[in-house]
C-alpha cells in the first residue's frame, strides 16, 4: 500500500480534477470556439497533477490520456467557417481535430541512434572534413580526391581573345590577383593591402554615360591602374590607408566595396566571423561558409559527432539514456560504432550529408556577402540581419538540423531531408567559370534543375533509403521564385517545401518576368509533366522576414481595430504604368496593374489615379516612410504575386492585417493545412474590380473575427527558433544581447518550423502509405491505438 504523504494529491482530488476536466469538455462540446481551446493536457501533465510516478498512478493517467484522446474529438468542433482551432491556429476541421486529439498525448519512443567511427583517408589531407559515417572526405573549395590531397584551379576569368584579354564577362572577371582556389579576385602581391578585394567592376576601367540619365558603362577589356594609385587626385583603391581614406585625404573608387564574406569596414580592414550553417554548433571553425570541424565532429555544421567526440558534448537532440559499446572482435576493420539509446518523440527526420557542393562549397565561394544567407557579422562580431527573402532556407536548414526530431539512423526515420540550397545556386550562376552555366542557355532555372537531379543521383546510388518509398518519405526545399516549379521529374514523389503554391490549374505555365528563370523551354525529358504544387503532399512556407524588434515592441500585430483606418492597402511596383515600375506587362501576371487601374492612389505616369480610387483605399508605388506601421494601420492589406511569390502575405499578417488574396489557383503559407477563410480573404483575379465593394460588405464581426484570428497566428510566420539559436550562439561566444533576442525571447507561441513539425505529424499518421510504413518499421511510434486511424 502506498503512503499518501508522498503524493501532492489524494484520489478524491483526482477524481475532482477528473470531473472538471469532464465538465471543461462538455463546456467546449457545446460553446465551440467562443471558449479558448483546451489543448494543454499531456500525459506528462497529467501525470503531475498526482505527484510522482508508480505503477497505479500510471496506470490511472494512462486511462485519462486515452479517455482525453476520445473526448478531443468532440471537443473541438469546427466554427462556422470550418476551421478548428489547435494551439492559437485556425486548422481546416480533419486536421485540427487530429492534432487536438493526438499530438498532445503523444510519447518518447526509444529510438538507437549510430554514431560512426570510419575513418578517412590522411585525415583529409588537413584539406577537408571527414564524415565518419562512411569514411568520406568533404574538400575544401579548391580541393579535390579520396583524400583532398589534389589542388583545383579555379580560374576566375574565361579564356583570352584579342578584343577580351580578361575573358568575357563574368561575376568573378579579375584584373589583378586570382585566388584560384575559390575564383576571387584581390589587390594581391606587390600592393599594400593584397588580401583587399578587386571584385567585378572594380579592377576595370569605367566610362561616363553621354546622357547624364544613363548609367555608367564597364569596359571589361581595359584594367583600371588607377586602382593602384596613392595619389590623392586619383580614385584608388589597393594602396590606400583606410585612415587617409575614412579623413576624405584621397579618392576612393566607388565601384570598389568590400563585398566578400569575413570581412567588415568600407576597406575590408577588419577581419570578423564567417558566416556559417549554425556557426559550426561550436565544433568547428567557420571558413567563408565551410565549416572546418574540430576533430571527431562532423556535418555541414559540425553537429554531428563521431566516436572520437566526448559524449559530454553531444548536442541536445542526441543526449542519450545509455550508450551499447561492442566489443573489439566483433568490429569489422577500422569501423567501430557506438549505439546510442536516445528518447524521442516522432516524427523522427534523417538528414543526408550530402557533398558540400550542394551546400557547403555554395557559400565559402559567394561573391557577395549578402548572398544566401539571412546574418552576415560586424566588426564587433555581433549578428546583422538581412532582409534577403530566400534566407529562409538557411533559417530553415538550421532548424532543422537542430531540432529535438532530428535521428541518425534511417531505418528508424519517417522523413529525409535533401538539403540542397537552391538560394546560393541560381544566385551564383555567374559568378565564376567553373559554375557553368554554358548547356542551359543561360536559364537559372535550368541551372538549378541540374544541381537538384545530382542530389537526387547521389542519395540513390549511396543510401539505400529512396528505394523504400520511391522518394515519398523525402523532403526538398524549393526557395526560388516559382519553386518546384523547375523540380527534375525523378523527384516529384516527393514532399516539396516551396514558397510558391501554383497549381496550375490556371497559371499552367512560367509567370515570371524575368526570361532567365523561366521554366516553359525546359524539355519534359528533364522536368517531366508536374504542376509547381501539389497540395496533397506539398507545403508551402512563409518567406524569411528581417527580425524587426521595433515593430514587436510597438505590438502592431495586435493593433486594435479601432487605430486601423485604412480599409485597405497595397504598397509595391505597380508596374510599366509608373515611374521606375517594372516594365514588363507580365509582371505580376498583370495581377498588380489591373488593381492600380481600378484603384490606385497614386498619380500614374499620365497623373491619373484608379478609376475607383478613394480616401480609405491606398494602392501606391511610393515608398512609405513607416511601412510596418502602415500596414498596422489597415484592415485588410494586398497580397499579389511579384516575379513568382512575394513577401506581402508575411508582411501582412506579421502586422496583424487581414490578408487579401488574389492569384488563382496559387496557394499561400499553410494554406492546405490552415483554415484560411477563417482569417483571409481571397478575391479572384476576373473579380478585381469588385474588391473595394467586397470588402466593404463584411459585417464588423466578421472583421473582428478575422482580425483575431491573424493574431492568434502570427508567431506562425516567423523563423522565432532559428533566430534565437544565434542569440544563444551571440551570448555564449561573445556576451551580446543586443534588442531583437531580447523580444524574440519573448515570444512563446508556435513558429514555421513548429507549424512544419505538426504538419508532418499529421501527414505520418494520415497518410494510408506512411501509416502502414510506419508501422511496419516499428512496435511502438509514440501514439494511443486510437490515434492510428484518421478520425475523419
Amino acid at each position: 500500500m502506498f503512503s499518501h504523504q508522498k503524493w501532492k494529491f489524494s484520489w478524491s482530488q483526482i477524481a475532482a480534477v477528473a470531473s472538471v476536466i469532464v465538465l471543461v469538455s462538455l463546456v467546449h462540446l457545446f460553446l465551440g470556439p467562443v471558449v479558448p481551446s483546451f489543448d494543454s493536457i499531456t500525459v506528462r501533465q497529467a501525470q503531475n497533477l498526482s505527484g510522482p510516478s508508480n505503477e497505479s498512478i500510471t496506470q490511472v493517467t494512462k486511462d485519462l490520456s486515452q479517455s482525453l484522446v476520445v473526448a478531443f474529438d468532440r471537443r473541438f468542433p469546427a466554427d462556422s467557417h470550418g476551421a478548428v482551432v489547435y494551439r492559437n491556429a485556425s486548422w481546416k476541421a480533419e486536421i485540427g481535430q487530429w492534432l487536438s486529439s493526438c499530438d498532445a498525448v503523444a510519447k518518447e519512443v526509444d529510438i538507437i541512434e549510430p554514431i560512426g567511427g570510419r575513418k578517412c583517408m590522411n585525415d583529409c589531407s588537413g584539406q577537408g572534413v571527414c564524415n565518419y559515417e562512411f569514411g568520406i572526405c568533404r574538400c575544401f573549395h579548391g580541393f579535390t580526391g579520396e583524400d583532398c590531397s589534389q589542388k583545383l584551379r579555379l580560374d576566375c576569368n574565361y579564356e583570352k581573345t584579342p578584343e577580351m584579354p580578361y575573358g568575357k564577362w563574368v561575376v568573378s572577371i579579375c584584373s589583378r590577383h586570382c585566388d584560384t582556389t575559390r575564383a576571387m579576385c584581390f589587390c594581391g602581391e606587390g600592393t599594400k593591402y593584397p588580401n583587399r578585394p578587386v571584385p567585378e567592376s572594380c579592377g576595370f576601367q569605367i566610362n561616363s554615360p553621354e546622357n547624364p540619365d544613363e548609367p555608367k558603362m564597364t569596359d571589361w577589356s581595359k584594367p583600371d591602374l588607377d586602382i593602384l594609385t596613392t595619389n590623392s587626385s586619383k580614385q584608388g583603391w589597393c594602396n590606400v590607408d583606410p585612415e587617409d581614406a575614412y579623413a576624405s585625404k584621397v579618392q576612393i573608387k566607388e565601384e570598389c566595396d568590400c563585398k566578400y564574406d569575413c570581412l567588415w569596414g568600407r576597406f575590408c580592414e577588419i577581419p570578423v566571423q564567417c558566416t556559417c550553417v549554425n556557426q559550426c554548433s561550436g565544433h568547428g571553425k567557420c571558413r567563408g561558409g565551410f565549416c572546418q570541424c574540430d576533430k571527431g565532429w562532423f556535418g555541414t555544421d559540425c553537429s554531428i559527432p563521431s566516436t572520437l567526440s566526448t559524449v559530454g558534448e553531444w548536442p541536445q537532440w542526441l543526449r542519450p539514456a545509455h550508450l551499447e559499446v561492442p566489443s573489439e572482435k566483433n568490429v569489422p576493420g577500422n569501423l567501430i560504432n557506438l549505439s546510442a539509446v536516445v528518447k524521442k518523440k516522432r516524427p523522427l527526420i534523417y538528414i543526408y550529408d550530402l557533398p558540400p557542393d550542394f551546400n557547403s562549397l555554395l557559400l565559402e565561394g559567394r561573391h557577395y556577402k549578402l548572398e544566401c544567407v539571412n546574418r552576415i557579422y560586424d566588426e564587433r562580431n555581433a549578428t546583422v540581419w538581412t532582409d534577403y527573402l530566400y534566407g529562409s532556407q538557411m533559417a530553415f536548414y538550421e532548424n532543422i538540423l537542430a531540432t529535438a526530431h532530428r535521428t541518425l539512423n534511417g531505418e528508424e526515420a519517417d522523413f529525409f531531408f535533401v538539403p540542397v540550397l537552391d538560394s546560393c545556386i541560381i544566385n551564383r550562376a555567374d559568378d565564376a567559370p567553373h559554375i557553368n552555366m554554358q548547356n542551359h542557355t543561360r536559364l537559372r532555372s535550368s541551372f538549378t534543375l541540374e544541381f537538384y537531379k545530382r542530389a537526387y543521383e547521389h542519395i540513390v546510388e549511396k543510401y539505400p533509403y529512396w528505394n523504400r518509398s520511391a522518394g515519398r518519405d523525402h523532403i526538398w526545399f524549393f526557395s526560388w521564385d516559382e519553386g518546384a516549379c523547375y523540380a527534375p521529374k525523378e523527384i516529384w514523389n516527393s514532399m516539396m517545401l516551396v514558397h510558391w503554391g501554383n497549381t496550375n490549374s490556371k497559371h499552367n505555365h512560367s509567370t515570371t518576368a524575368y526570361w532567365g528563370d523561366n521554366w516553359d523551354d525546359i524539355s519534359d525529358e528533364r522536368r517531366g509533366d508536374h504542376p509547381c504544387f501539389d497540395p496533397r503532399k506539398d507545403l508551402v512556407i512563409p518567406a524569411w522576414k528581417l527580425p524587426d524588434p521595433y515593430s514587436m515592441r510597438a505590438n502592431y500585430w495586435a493593433r486594435p481595430r479601432e487605430k486601423r483606418k485604412t480599409l485597405f492597402y497595397f504598397n509595391g511596383n505597380l508596374g510599366p504604368a509608373y515611374e521606375k515600375g517594372r516594365p514588363e506587362d507580365s509582371y505580376s501576371m498583370g495581377i498588380r496593374q489591373k488593381l492600380a487601374e481600378e484603384f490606385g492612389s497614386s498619380p500614374n505616369k499620365e497623373g491619373k489615379l484608379g478609376k475607383q480610387h478613394a480616401e480609405d483605399v491606398i494602392v501606391t508605388p511610393l515608398r512609405s516612410d513607416n511601412y510596418h506601421k502602415d500596414i498596422a494601420s489597415s484592415i485588410f492589406c494586398g497580397a499579389f504575386p511579384g516575379d513568382g511569390w512575394s513577401g506581402r502575405m508575411e508582411d501582412s499578417i506579421l502586422q496583424g492585417c487581414v490578408p487579401v488574396i488574389i492569384q488563382d489557383g496559387i496557394y499561400l503559407p499553410y494554406e492546405n493545412m490552415l483554415n484560411y477563410e477563417s482569417f483571409a480573404v481571397r478575391v479572384s483575379e476576373d473579380d478585381i474590380p469588385n474588391l473595394i465593394n467586397t470588402l466593404r460588405g463584411f459585417s464588423e464581426t466578421e472583421i473582428q473575427f478575422r482580425l483575431a484570428n491573424v493574431k492568434k497566428l502570427w508567431q506562425r510566420f516567423l523563423f522565432r527558433d532559428s533566430i534565437l539559436l544565434e542569440a544563444e550562439r551571440q551570448k555564449a561566444s561573445y556576451g551580446h544581447e543586443e534588442d531583437w533576442a531580447v523580444q524574440f525571447s519573448k515570444l512563446k507561441h508556435d513558429d514555421i518550423f513548429a507549424t512544419f513539425i505538426q504538419t508532418l505529424h499529421f501527414k505520418l499518421h494520415n497518410d494510408p502509405w506512411r501509416r502502414e510504413q510506419v508501422i511496419n518499421r516499428t512496435k511502438d511510434y509514440g501514439l494511443p491505438q486510437e490515434c492510428l486511424h484518421k478520425t475523419n
